[in-house]
Order: structure tokens, then sequence, then C-alpha cells
């Protein structure tokens, strides 16, 4: 099938991934975004490209530069390139939607999204107690700066100290698992089955931050994986101290032709959806449900003429095994095949706020390498607060390129529940989880529904409680609230 000479497409990709002893040998990150970028323009074939930027786009990570992206528009020679930086907040896949949506309105002919993280760096600087400095660049702000319209996190979420990302995923995990009827012990070795597969596909990436290849076995010992909040081990989470970086070069095909790059290297997005509906999670009424996967995944694969058995290459959004396991249920994903290409978030790596671009350089070379195949990018923001949805193809598919808000339809399904904070009462346990010390369970977290249809949450810092809370299921659990502790009746 041919493109028009607007579509766009994706002609280069480039990642780094480096573990430097001596953090005088590792990049800053601006200068890790401005390689990815460069050895993205070398995949393409054609450095040309970036002295044509129109746009250059990062997303927001640990780093406080202003506009990273105007110096990588100085470096390349396209002074008269728009910035554009994505606050945390902004879905990545948001990032992809806006890039081909200008190629495709004549907007722009060529587009650069990069990105990068220097955690490791920072880390053995302050271990090596040297300086690790960061560019000064001045204040001015990006052309163009993409904020979320509300908080992922509530003040009462805040003030009750659920500040950690595992704190709140856990409790949406002991929800889901709670809602199937799992035995703590099946749900285990349930979520160890899946992580061990995500370990696999990190041990055969090359750019992966932790090649070892954990066995379920492994994953499922908490002497080998070391608890943070139950039911999360330190190999079921996140990996953001990481050094890594992506570069991502989109073009029209017009521009793709000019410049000669070979089709071989083409990877057309045929579609992305963005489920932008935000409610803190401990205000959404079914807490094992994730009703922005369903609209996202499906609206993306609709408009691309696909459905999932279509897809040979799946890369689901893997910050936690929850994601991933709400996905794969939102979506009716059950057939046996990877969910991840790269290794996700805990292998692969997960620098803050760009791991779908990392994914994306992985699934990109994959498509390549299998000429005509499909695949499935998803991405999140906050705590299951956003949700996103691509697909890719080295052929253009049926209809022009689409990128979609489904924020209306995810709102309509996503029944929510007002939080009382410091509320007293009897109730059920709607969820919870329990915070390790020295690797001995010791306060448990509550979010408990009263009897009179408030929700507030609670917590109790009894050990005794946090053994037993890791032992039996407390969801559904009799329990009283009083002075913001939890006793169980």
């Amino acid at each position: 099938m041919a493109a028009d000479e607007r579509t766009p497409v994706l002609v280069g990709v480039g990642a780094l991934s480096q573990r430097c002893d001596d953090p005088k040998d590792a990049p800053e990150p601006l200068e890790a975004m401005i390689r990815a970028l460069e050895r993205a323009a070398e995949d393409a074939g054609s450095r040309a490209l970036l002295a044509r930027a129109d746009r250059i786009a990062a997303p927001r990570g640990f780093w406080d530069y202003p506009d990273p992206c105007r110096v990588a528009a100085e470096r390349f020679g396209a002074p008269r390139a728009k910035t554009e930086v994505a606050e945390l907040g902004i879905l990545q896949t948001t990032l992809f939607g806006r890039a081909a949506a200008a190629i495709a309105a004549g907007e722009a002919d060529v587009v650069l999204v990069m990105a990068a993280e220097a955690r490791h760096r920072a880390q053995r600087a302050k271990a090596l107690g040297v300086d690790a400095p960061a560019t000064k660049l001045p204040p001015a702000a990006a052309d163009s700066v993409l904020r979320p319209h509300a908080p992922i996190l509530s003040p009462a979420e805040m003030r009750a100290g659920l500040l950690m990302p595992v704190i709140q995923y856990a409790m949406i995990e002991n929800a889901l698992r709670a809602a199937e009827g799992a035995s703590i012990e099946k749900h285990r070795d349930e979520v160890a089955r899946l992580w061990a597969g995500f370990a696999r596909a990190g041990a055969a990436n090359p750019d992966a931050w932790d090649r070892r290849g954990a066995d379920a076995a492994a994953i499922a010992d908490p002497a080998r994986n070391p608890m943070q909040a139950f039911p999360y081990g330190k190999l079921h989470i996140s990996q953001w101290n990481v050094d890594q970086a992506a570069g991502l070069v989109f073009c029209s095909v017009a521009t793709a032709k000019r410049l000669g790059v070979a089709r071989e290297k083409w990877v057309f997005p045929l579609a992305v959806a963005d489920a932008n509906h935000m409610v803190p999670f401990t205000e959404r009424r079914a807490l094992h449900r994730c009703a922005g996967f369903a609209a996202s995944g499906r609206r993306a694969l609709e408009r691309a003429g696909r459905t999932l058995a279509d897809v040979a290459h799946r890369e689901l959004y893997s910050c936690f095994p929850v994601a991933v396991r709400l996905q794969m249920r939102e979506l009716g994903i059950d057939d046996g095949r990877p969910v991840t290409v790269s290794g996700g978030m805990p292998f692969a790596g997960g620098p803050l706020n760009h791991f779908s671009l990392q994914a994306l350089v992985k699934l990109a070379q994959l498509l390549r390498a299998d000429p005509g195949s499909a695949g499935y990018l998803s991405a999140v923001s906050g705590i299951l607060t956003k949700q996103g949805a691509s697909v890719w193809c080295t052929e253009p598919g049926p209809h022009d390129f689409a990128f979609d808000d489904v924020s209306e339809e995810t709102a309509r399904a996503t029944a929510a529940v007002a939080m009382s904070e410091g509320a007293e009462g009897e109730g059920s346990v709607a969820t919870y989880t329990v915070l390790y010390e020295q690797g001995a369970p010791a306060r448990t977290v509550v979010v408990c529904d009263l009897a009179d249809g408030r929700r507030t949450l609670a917590s109790n810092a009894d050990p005794a409680l946090a053994a037993i809370a890791v032992r039996e299921e407390l969801c559904g659990r009799a329990v009283r609230i009083a002075g913001g502790r939890a006793e169980l009746h």
C-alpha cells in the first residue's frame, strides 16, 4: 500500500544505556539526549534530518533544564525549530501523537523527540563524594510546555504519606488479587511467573539495565527479592536509578524520500489514543479496574485497522506488575505470548518519565527485522492515572494516522467516590499494603470503605498486625477507624 507524501514515519531510533563507575565518564542528561538523537539520525542514514528539525520535544525528567530542546536545536543547526517540554503527568504517547499529527497536518516535516536520565551517575558521585555537575541553562521556558490539568496525587494522599509509587501500586495489586479471589500464595506465584518472562526478555536485550534474568523462584522468594511494600519486592518495581537516553526522528514520507532514507528503516505510527481522565487512586470506586486501558487500546487498534491478534510485538507499560496485569485483563490478553520486547521497567530500565521512548527504540528495531508486522506500545502516567496506546507497523495502515483522546469514554466508565480525610467509624478494607523496615513488616496502610458510604485512609504501626496482613487476606475484612488508626474486628 502506497503512503501519502504527508504520512508520518519514524525513520531513526537511538538509545544509550551505560553504567560508568566514575561519574566523570558519564554524560549529563543534556549531553546524553543529544547523543541519542545523533545515533537516531545515523540510524536513519541522514544527519541532515537533525538540521531540518521543525520541532524538538522532550519529557521532563529528574533534571531541571528549562529548555534542553533549544540547546539541541542550536547544536544541530536548526535555530528556528520550535521546542516543547512535557512536564510530569503528560503521557509519553502524547509526544508520539503530537509529533505524528504535526507532520500529517503539514505543520512540520521533521520532529525530534529525546529524553535522558542520569540517576546512576548521580548516585556514583554521591557515593564517591565528588560533584556530577549539570549545565546551567538560561531560564527561558520552551516554546510549548505541556502540563497535566490536575495533580497526580490528592492532598489527602500526600498528607497520608503515600508519596512513593510502590505504596499505591501495591495497594492496587492487592485489590486485584482480592477481586479475583486468589490466595496470597497463588497470587505471589502468578506474579513471579509473569515477571520472570520480563526478566528473560531483559537478559536478551543488549540495552537492558539488568540482564541477570531472574527466574520465577528468585522473584517469589523474599530472601532474594527483598520486600518493599507488600506484595512487592525490589525485583517487582521500576528501576529508575539508570543512565539511559533515547532519541527518535519522525518525518514525512516526502522528506524521507527526499533525503534518501532507506525504505527498510521506515516504521509507521498508525494510531495513538490517550486517556487523560484523572482520578486520584484512592477516589476510584473500583480499585482493581482501569477503564482507560481498554478505551485507549481499543481505539488505537480500531483506528489502525488491527486487532490484538494481528499484533506480533507488544510492550505493555510495566512500572509494576499490576500495570501489566490490568492491561492484560482490560484488553483480554490471555494468549500466552510475550507482552514485552525489552524486559520492561524493572529489567530493561525505568527512567522516570521516558521508558516508552526507550521501548519504542527496541520495538522499531524488531518491526524492521520482521517486515509487515505490527507492534503495540502503551504508556502510563502517575498511579495508573492516565493511559496511552499506540500501534506501529513497517507498512502504512488502511487509514490516515489518527491521534485520539478517549478521556470522555474513560470518564463514563470510571466511577469515583469522595475521600473523607480523618473520618472515623465501622467499615471494611477496600485495599491495603504493608511497609517494611529493616526487612520486617512494620506498618499497615489501609483504604477503608466506611459503612455510611464514605472512604478514608488509615494506618497502624503495630508489627503484629503487619505480620498478619502479609499472611492473610485483609481486603473485605471488617475494620474500625478511630484517630487515623485502623483496627481489625
